[in-house]
């Protein structure tokens, strides 16, 4: 099964949606990356790893930090929400997993349940 990972940052009204994708999917791991601010104001009732990034950073050194943390724990296609968080997280994400190998399906919450967007 696909691992996701989604993003909780900025964005008023976003983490309803997130929330939701986390909730009402199956996934082999969950992975939560947010900023310091928001570590502790997250309740997600299924497990999951939380990742904590300085969004202040430049983005090469963000990209270097989520490329270590992701080297050797994803494989194949990862599901990514990034419906949350800034433009600038979501490109060191995406830059880190495809240097790891790895392949992206975003997905969101539709009309119709999470899917591949």
């Amino acid at each position: 099964m696909t691992d996701l990972i989604v993003f909780l940052g900025e964005g008023k009204g976003t983490w309803g949606h997130v929330m939701k994708v986390v909730e009402d999917s199956q996934f082999s791991k969950i992975y939560v990356i947010t900023q310091e601010f928001f570590k502790d104001k997250i309740t997600i009732q299924k497990e999951h790893e939380k990742i904590v990034l300085n969004a202040e950073k430049p983005l090469s050194e963000l990209i270097s930090e989520l490329k270590k943390y992701f080297q050797d724990k994803v494989f194949g296609d990862i599901a990514v929400n990034m419906f949350s968080g800034s433009g600038k997280e979501h490109m060191a994400l995406l830059s880190a997993l495809l240097q790891v190998g790895a392949g992206v399906r975003l997905i969101a919450l539709t009309q119709d349940g999470v899917k591949e967007v």
